[in-house]
């Protein structure tokens, strides 16, 4: 379950008024160039694959990969971790830097698993913009409602890819009209398929007025050679033959009579989604869907702290940690702070102030991330990604700036729903299970709880999905060397506990129910059903059990 975790201001208006924020023109013109956003999906909709091909017509690779690689063939750049190559699924949100056409691209890729939500959710927050990736045989599907409601919780603009569109699906008007129906947000085609299924060869650019024709290359893995011409002359050049023109022209007219027209300020708003169609697979309609992003998707804007609105082109640097990876690159064995940065001009040795704790520091190593690599970053602006070495006083939410300390927005919590208990198999290497143990539950991979009752204290893993305890396993034994085993624990449901000191020693709990410890000492406690957690919010009504702490 999802809360949102908001910085609580009695009068954010009159608190914004109190900073002055100077405006720096470098750091304007910078914030025009840069564009961040995610791609939000349900699983096997083919996100990654479009990920891909967006490195590959931004030359960010020569030869795309496949999510479904043999182990003879490239595998894929985002998904960098061995266990997502293993099960050709995406399990961590991947940063990766891209040039292209003189904008600074910065493209969150998240896992579109549920079991792995936490993680999508967090990374949302450092987005700008949202590209939804919508498998055109199978319409909306339930990963996808999910992360949509989170964007439009947060207004984030979103583009809309129907994917897939090379094989049988469904016909155009009608997922038009699903994306209305379901997600309840109006959806304005920019473009449109020329030919479906087998016989889909290219779109039709509704704003340039223009069809362009695609030619297929071996494998979809290099840029695709396109032919183009106006609707009027798409037949006279060859492009179409005289069936499919009259088609085209036909849905085109309909399109232009019975359709709404898209406006720029609204989809700005979260209000309305241009849709274009595709195949992440051949490549086709991946050009013109990245030159449009280009030209809609917003560059970073003001973000919400305890003071107000915080301004991007301000002088003074300000970002937040949104994401904590431990071991991306085994030769360091380090972990890495993802930061957003919001405001200001980030520049290689700096002083910062860590606004939670108020400490200053000097930023001496600082990182641009591309998957699992990196390379020093000497400078960076509003949309930018840094990673910085964590030295372990780094949380996830925590804000780092210049000038008088801010507090950015928080990020969402969430509420187990699956419990298990770890256990170190090896006596020798309880060491390196403990540190690895701690290093994954800093990450945000998952939650840690403990039974104060317990004569042997063992940790209790809490999961917001059941595979993140196959994650935490693998690797804790493929990174530090530990194996473990586990034992699934027949709760359902976690609340925190809060009220007078006095009471909370006087918690009285059912028989299917266990009452554990967080990380801060605070008290949750475990039911295995809702009848339970009724009987004991009805037994014990000076306490209250809230779903987050």
């Amino acid at each position: 379950m999802l809360t949102e975790n908001r910085v609580e201001s009695s009068s954010p208006t009159n608190a914004a008024a109190e900073i002055a924020y100077t405006p720096d023109p470098q750091v304007r013109e910078e914030v025009k160039k840069r564009r961040t956003f995610a791609i939000i999906s349900h699983p096997d909709a083919g996100k990654t694959t479009l990920t891909e091909k967006l490195l590959l017509y931004s030359g960010a690779v020569n030869v795309a990969g496949s999510v479904r690689a043999r182990k003879n063939q490239r595998a894929v750049t985002s998904d960098w971790m061995a266990m997502e190559r293993e099960r050709g699924i995406s399990i961590t949100s991947t940063v990766l830097n891209i040039d292209y056409r003189g904008y600074k691209i910065n493209l969150l890729d998240t896992p579109g698993h549920q079991d792995f939500s936490e993680d999508t959710y967090r990374t949302l927050t450092a987005a700008d913009a949202a590209v939804m990736v919508i498998d055109a045989a199978k319409g909306i599907e339930a990963q996808t409602e999910k992360l949509f409601k989170v964007c439009a919780l947060r207004k984030i603009p979103i583009l809309t890819f129907i994917n897939k569109m090379d094989r049988p699906g469904g016909e155009p008007l009608k997922l038009l009209s699903e994306i209305e129906q379901v997600l309840g947000i109006h959806a304005v085609p920019l473009n449109w398929p020329i030919g479906l299924g087998h016989e889909f060869r290219g779109v039709y650019d509704r704003r340039a007025k223009k069809a362009m024709v695609f030619e297929s290359v071996a494998h979809g893995s290099q840029v695709v050679p396109t032919k183009s011409a106006s609707l009027e002359d798409a037949q006279k050049e060859g492009l179409l033959d005289a069936e499919s023109h009259a088609r085209l022209k036909d849905e085109v007219e309909l399109l232009d009579v019975a359709g709404a027209p898209f406006d720029h300020e609204t989809f700005l708003r979260g209000e309305v989604t241009p849709v274009f169609y595709g195949s992440a697979l051949t490549n086709f309609g991946i050009e013109p869907f990245f030159d449009a992003f280009l030209e809609l998707a917003p560059p970073p804007r003001a973000r919400l702290s305890e003071h107000g609105p915080v301004p991007p082109d301000r002088g003074e640097f300000a970002g937040f940690i949104f994401k904590i990876q431990a071991n991306m690159d085994p030769r360091h064995r380090d972990r890495i702070a993802f930061v957003r940065v919001c405001a200001g001009r980030f520049v290689r040795e700096m002083i910062v102030t860590h606004a939670r704790t108020g400490d200053t520091m000097r930023i001496s190593r600082s990182h641009r991330l591309f998957a699992q690599n990196r390379e020093s970053m000497d400078e960076a602006y509003p949309g930018d990604i840094i990673g910085l070495v964590n030295p372990g006083n780094y949380r996830l939410g925590d804000t780092l700036c210049e000038g008088k300390p801010i507090n950015y927005q928080g990020l969402p919590q969430f509420s187990p729903e699956h419990f298990a208990i770890l256990s170190c198999n090896e006596t020798l290497k309880r060491k390196q299970f403990t540190k690895g143990l701690e290093q994954l539950v800093e990450e945000g991979a998952i939650q840690l709880l403990e039974n104060p009752d317990a004569l042997r204290k063992e940790p209790i893993l809490a999961a917001v999905g059941q595979l993140q305890f196959d994650v935490v396993q693998y690797r804790i034994e493929s990174e530090y060397g530990a194996k473990t085993s586990i034992q699934r624990l027949p709760y359902k449901l976690a609340r925190w506990v809060e009220g007078p000191k006095e009471e909370l020693p006087n918690l009285i709990l059912p028989t299917n129910a266990m009452r554990t410890l967080d990380r801060n000492g605070k008290t949750v406690a475990l039911f295995g059903s809702q009848w339970d957690l009724d009987y004991c919010v009805k037994q014990n009504p000076k306490l209250t059990f809230n779903v987050v702490s």
